[in-house]
């Protein structure tokens, strides 16, 4: 079973400004988390807080390639680590496809098309709040998925 999901999406902003919005602790928490501890940079380890949901976890940041990939590892804490790639395409000076990808969720968990659906849904709202955020100056999509 290939245990990983994938979302992209069109944002209509350069590849510079998506990538900032992930990495810049002020900006992510405009669509996202309501805060980042610092900068996203390799090699660190980052605290990311949910204040609506009193919760905060870490992520290490693995490979940064400025302006083209993210990768990072969370959910280590839980011994349900996942690596994360995010990668940004531009189309031209003012589109960009960014394309997440979760991987090593874990197969012989009976409930993993559960997991899978719901980090699928997870990433398509992250994008949306991301997109939102970056074309029309929206930040107060986040943190309202319900479960």
């Amino acid at each position: 079973m290939d245990t990983q999901v994938t979302t992209k999406i069109k944002i209509h902003k350069p590849t510079n400004e998506v990538f900032e919005a992930i990495v810049d602790p002020v900006k992510i928490g405009n669509f996202w988390f309501s805060s980042s501890s610092n900068r996203w940079e390799q090699g660190k380890s980052v605290i990311l807080r949910y204040d609506e949901y009193e919760a905060e976890g870490a992520i290490n940041v693995l490979e940064i390639e400025e302006n083209k990939k993210i990768v990072f590892s969370w959910g280590g804490e839980s011994d349900e680590e996942t690596v994360v790639t995010i990668t940004l395409k531009e189309l031209d000076n003012a589109s960009t496809i960014i394309e997440v990808n979760e991987s090593g969720l874990n197969e012989d968990d009976p409930e993993i098309v559960n997991k899978m659906l719901g980090q699928k849904e997870g990433w398509v709202y992250m994008l949306t709040c991301l997109k939102g955020f970056l074309e029309n100056d929206v930040s107060d999509l986040r943190a309202s998925l319900i479960h």
